[in-house]
């Protein structure tokens, strides 16, 4: 249908449309949503966010008051608290990345699967800092599949045909990983980046692993799709996870002996509030970062370290990166003069003492000289 011709106004010019103000209706006073305004009017809500409102509700009622169950509750609390946790509240430390050289050969590896009991492994080149992506044992399963397939004519004619068509001997378990092809990428993230933010990249990317890098490009730690997930539904625990045992466990003659992992604020309720850390709970979050900041440096093995108020610390365990093992004494009055720490060739008091401590540990002998290793060592017991 062809354009009409403009219309001619009464004072013989033409008419040309305009784009003319158009009457939008005011939004109502306690918000559009009748969904708000039924629940403000049940509640007694006032102006605010629907999240605050809900964060409001949660806490001033029980679980039944506000029809949610304890695990509704909790979980509805934990996804309100996400906005304000950061990837480095959640990451892996550093410290306990298991992570393998690029050049690792293929038989190796799975050695390295099954030692670390994880899916996915970081990959690097000459050090931790220098990551190249990381590689899934499920890769690793269907590399050695492809190349251990026998032709089912060849392995029809064959006097014992081999089960399910696959000759393992074929595989080259020298091969380098590099050489395999069965690497995959690697997300990058900075350790302010939030923590929910970092769960929507994933999904976006299909990419359910990251490592944390520092401004200047060294790795800080690495964070997996789970980690985040268990900040919402808690703990998620597998056939092949070990049940752990407590992080701090006292002992038969008062004392408690505690991983250096252990969180401060499980510390300070398993162990008593007069164990006060002060503004150190500020800066470092487990036991062994505190007893670094008291020292001023890593503390060797059988050092003595005073703590907070009448406490006292032994270093049970330590390497030349990290403290492993700590006991904790309450002292009836506070030391004159510090007690001398056991030698190097001394057996560990915990160990030789009636009174063994329930904690796990390396069996590194921290006793002998070793050489510090380079910054991408892998070390640790963590990846998803």
């Amino acid at each position: 249908m062809p354009d009409e011709p403009p219309s001619s106004t009464p004072g013989g010019g033409t008419f040309e449309p305009r784009h003319l103000p158009v009457p939008v209706s005011r939004p109502l006073e306690n918000g559009g949503n009748w969904f708000v305004r039924t629940m403000r009017k049940l509640f007694g809500w006032r102006g605010a966010s629907i999240r605050a409102d809900l964060k409001d509700v949660l806490d001033a009622m029980t679980p039944g008051e506000s029809g949610f169950s304890p695990e509704e509750s909790r979980m509805l609390k934990n996804i309100l608290g996400l906005r304000e946790r950061r990837v480095d509240d959640v990451m892996v430390p550093r410290a306990d990345i298991i992570a393998v050289q690029q050049d690792i050969m293929v038989g190796d590896l799975l050695r390295t699967f099954q030692d670390a009991g994880h899916s996915r492994l970081v990959v690097y080149n000459d050090t931790l800092d220098d990551p190249v992506g990381m590689v899934h044992i499920r890769d690793l399963i269907a590399f050695m599949t492809k190349h251990a397939a026998v032709d089912p004519e060849k392995n029809a004619k064959r006097k014992k045909p081999l089960p399910a068509g696959l000759d393992l001997k074929a595989i080259d378990l020298a091969m380098p990983l590099s050489a395999a092809n069965i690497m995959r990428e690697i997300l990058f993230v900075p350790p302010s980046m939030r923590a929910i933010d970092l769960l929507a990249r994933m999904q976006a990317t299909r990419i359910h692993l990251a490592l944390v890098v520092d401004e200047y490009g060294g790795t800080d730690g690495i964070i997996s799709i789970e980690d985040i997930v268990e900040q919402i539904v808690g703990e998620i625990a597998d056939e092949h996870d070990e049940d752990e045992l407590p992080a701090v466990v006292r002992q038969p003659d008062g004392s408690y002996v505690a991983d250096a992992r252990a969180k401060l604020e499980d510390v300070v309720a398993i162990v008593g509030h007069d164990f006060d850390v002060g503004d150190a709970a500020e800066e470092v979050d487990t036991l062994g970062g505190y007893l670094v900041t008291r020292a001023g440096r890593l503390p060797l093995r059988g050092e003595i370290i005073p703590g907070p108020g009448l406490f006292e610390f032994e270093v049970l365990d330590a390497d030349p990166r990290r403290v492993k093992r700590i006991r904790i004494t309450r002292l009836t009055q506070r030391r004159d003069k510090p007690r001398e720490p056991r030698r190097r060739n001394e057996p560990d008091a915990v160990l030789a003492g009636t009174t063994p401590p329930t904690l796990p540990h390396d069996n590194d002998d921290a006793a002998a000289p070793k050489e510090r290793p380079s910054a991408g060592s892998p070390a640790g017991a963590r990846n998803p």
